[in-house]
């Protein structure tokens, strides 16, 4: 990926491309942001000691890819409140490239996705490389907990093989807990 495929929304409203790179990266859809994701920002940002950056990539493994006016829609939602890297990265073993030594922060379905082989071509060679890129760069995987179903999830490190554990830290409920969801808001 050269820069022009990825770059950052200062919250002044200033585009930047190069260094700093951010530390922390929340990636997501944000469709739209709400309060549980600006609430996981700052509890990653207490626990970790660091600021964190959000990350909105126009192209998905399972969706199909953000418009021009779509993304400055989404990147609107930042302004006066947190950088966002505009990407061009589906996965996180780009992400990783794109971010080396960065701690991502995702929700529990997300993490389920991150080591769901479905998302690697149904390869689970694939997706042990895919992780291996996490490792390698040096990144890792802060997880908080989601509401599934009828029940409210946390990440827990028998989900993962032995190789991978230490890619993921968890966030349990006492840490952080809201029971919303951007396409609940969507459907509202």
């Amino acid at each position: 990926m050269t820069a022009a495929d990825h770059y950052c929304h200062e919250p002044d409203g200033s585009t930047r491309t190069g260094s700093p790179l951010p530390a922390v990266v929340f990636p997501g859809s944000f469709n739209p942001l709400h309060d549980g994701h600006t609430t996981l920002a700052e509890v990653a940002a207490r626990v970790l000691g660091l600021p964190v950056a959000f990350e909105l990539s126009t192209a998905n493994v399972d969706k199909p890819g953000l418009a021009a006016d779509e993304v400055t829609r989404r990147v609107a939602q930042f302004r006066g409140h947190a950088p966002v890297w505009v990407t061009r990265a589906a996965t996180f073993a780009r992400k990783a490239e794109l971010f080396p030594g960065a701690t991502f922060v995702v929700g529990f379905d997300t993490a389920v996705r991150l080591i769901d082989p479905k998302y690697y071509g149904g390869d689970p060679a694939l997706r042990d490389a895919g992780l291996r890129t996490l490792l390698d760069r040096d990144c890792r995987v802060l997880v908080g907990g989601r509401m599934v179903g009828e029940g409210f999830r946390v990440w827990e490190a028998a989900l993962v093989g032995e190789e991978f554990r230490t890619l993921f830290t968890t966030l349990g409920e006492d840490d952080f807990r809201r029971d919303r969801s951007s396409t609940e808001l969507r459907n509202r």
